[in-house]
């Protein structure tokens, strides 16, 4: 909870019309009041980790966001380690919202492709960025969600980017804060639209993989408060492993039947090799899904059987190289 929660337009600054994130700003710093048995404590700057290269966007310069009555303050997250090709087109994608109250977060991995420079030159319209060595992506995710503010958050990444209406959608679609939100998503592929991922219209696959598209997706900030973030154990599974958990725990998810999001393939997430087949079958154990006919179950196997049997026979470069990517070592 974020007090003072009740503020008017009359104390809020516009410091440029032209960005979703810098027409409603405040210099009033928010006090944080942490619900009971939050499952991690809210922070507005990150405590320095290793290897920080820098820091820096709005926050530091004294400029804060709150939620208002009629505009709810969105957060959005993006985490990036050597994105440089396409990290521009992701931010624009942000600050271009036609939304009027948002927030902007950069996690950077302790990039050393020009990643920072592209961060620095939009840092202006960045409520708060950091580059510093992490545990990987999902540290990395949970990193933003800590320092989060909004009432909903949405994680885009560095290969991927919004529509320009994709919050005003989500804001106009009810109590933000209660629920969880997804969409449909347009997928990439050499720079061509290979297709549009549509929701399959039921939960009834959901123990079985992710069926929701990520980057559509919009948590209410106490569902995350309530039930805890990503579990960073899991390198490649763990957005799964979190939509299933909260899922399980009763959470509401509300379908919007738009393209809110752009994927690129080629995200760590749509790797099929040893390691992520582990993951699937382990977080299938946790969750008591591991049933003996499923034929997911076989399929998970099998790849471990292939991938347990023959990996002499894989590239000792190329091996290296997949879990290194999949763990995103530094």
């Amino acid at each position: 909870m974020l007090v003072p929660s009740r503020l008017s337009h009359k104390k809020m600054n516009e410091l440029n019309p032209n960005y979703s994130t810098t027409r409603l700003v405040t210099r009033e710093v928010p006090i944080i009041e942490e619900p009971p048995n939050a499952a991690f404590k809210t922070v507005l700057f990150l405590p320095e980790g290793e290897g920080r290269q820098g820091e820096g966007g709005l926050r530091t310069q004294g400029y804060f966001k709150r939620s208002l009555p009629e505009k709810p303050l969105i957060t959005v997250i993006t985490v990036v380690f050597n994105g440089a090709q396409h990290l521009e087109e992701t931010i624009l994608s942000v600050i271009g919202q036609t939304y009027d109250n948002v927030e902007y977060i950069i996690i950077d991995g302790g990039s050393t492709d020009g990643t920072l420079d592209i961060i620095r030159q939009y840092e202006h319209a960045v409520d708060y960025w950091v580059s510093e060595k992490d545990e990987g992506i999902y540290d990395a995710m949970n990193k933003g969600i800590m320092l989060s503010l909004g009432k909903s958050i949405g994680i885009i990444n560095s290969d991927d980017w919004y529509e320009l209406s994709t919050l005003n959608e989500i804001a106009r679609s009810g109590e933000i804060y209660r629920n969880i939100f997804y969409g449909d998503m347009n997928i990439y592929k050499s720079g061509k639209h290979y297709y549009t991922q549509v929701f399959p219209g039921t939960f009834k696959n959901i123990n079985k993989g992710m069926i929701l598209s990520h980057p559509t997706i919009f948590i209410g900030r106490h569902i995350y408060k309530k039930y805890g973030y990503f579990d960073k154990t899991y390198k490649i599974a763990a957005d799964w492993d979190l939509i299933l958990r909260f899922y399980k725990a009763g959470c509401s998810f509300t379908y919007i039947k738009i393209i809110l999001s752009n994927f690129r393939i080629g995200g760590i997430s749509g790797m099929i090799d040893l390691k992520s087949s582990l993951e699937k079958s382990a977080i299938r154990r946790k969750n008591n899904t591991y049933l003996l006919f499923d034929r997911y179950l076989l399929i998970d196997r099998l790849r471990i059987l292939f991938f347990g049997r023959y990996a002499h026979v894989i590239s000792l470069v190329k091996r290296k190289t997949l879990f290194n990517i999949a763990n995103k070592k530094k």
